[in-house]
């Protein structure tokens, strides 16, 4: 198959208009990968798919990643500025058909991390993307516009927060922890005052408590002998 390098020229050739990078990784997997832009990434996800030369017919893993705000230090001028972060969908994709035993990998990311944070689902493309993409959204909040069941999977419906995201706080709270312990139970407990014990209306007292014999237990009853 194809490498990655030429693969990427074909789809700036096929999309002259698409926004497509070359991202490289440096580590040692060395597993680059395409940084799609929103707008165009589920058409060139059905060529991908459907090119008689890639077939890339499987999805076996999708990922999220939160890139929080960075600041960023010139080399030359020693100023500093704010780079945006953003959420991140990451595609591993095979050919069953070719055999290909190198994924190419698709990257998508969102504007930024608070109010704009849709993606295009590919689960219309890659039908193992399914399950995946409702987990990154559960987990991370990217919302995958398109996507024919996007809801909960891990967390419970009532779950307001997303908590693989960087800035996610572990709750304090029974409300939002349905069998809190440890120190979740002890900060849980700053929230609700400490139980008082209320009298009965009428205790029951033992004639032990009264100053008399404590209670005798009944004599056993006999059975009368069989004839």
């Amino acid at each position: 198959m194809e490498t990655l390098a030429q693969i990427h020229e074909r789809l700036l050739t096929r999309f002259p208009a698409a926004k497509i990078e070359l991202v490289l990784n440096p580590g040692p997997a060395a597993e680059h990968a395409l940084l799609l832009d929103a707008a165009t990434a589920r058409e060139i996800a059905l060529f991908l798919r459907d090119d008689p030369f890639l077939k890339l017919d499987y999805c076996s893993n999708v990922t999220g990643v939160d890139w929080p705000d960075k600041e960023v230090v010139d080399p030359a001028t020693k100023a500093k500025t704010l780079q945006p972060g953003c959420l991140e969908a990451v595609y591993h994709l095979y050919s069953m058909a070719l055999k290909s035993a190198t994924p190419v990998i698709l990257r998508l990311r969102t504007a930024n991390r608070s109010d704009q944070v849709t993606l295009p689902s590919l689960t219309p493309v890659w039908r193992a993307a399914d399950f995946q993409e409702r987990e990154i959204y559960d987990l991370f909040g990217i919302v995958f516009a398109g996507h024919p069941d996007l809801r909960r999977i891990l967390m419970w419906d009532g779950f307001k927060d997303h908590p693989m995201r960087r800035d996610y706080v572990s709750p304090d709270d029974y409300e939002w922890e349905p069998t809190p312990h440890g120190a979740v139970l002890d900060r849980a407990k700053g929230h609700y005052p400490s139980p008082v014990a209320q009298p009965l209306d009428e205790p029951r007292r033992s004639s032990q408590s009264e100053g008399g014999a404590p209670p005798q237990p009944a004599a056993p009853t006999k059975e009368a002998p069989k004839p």
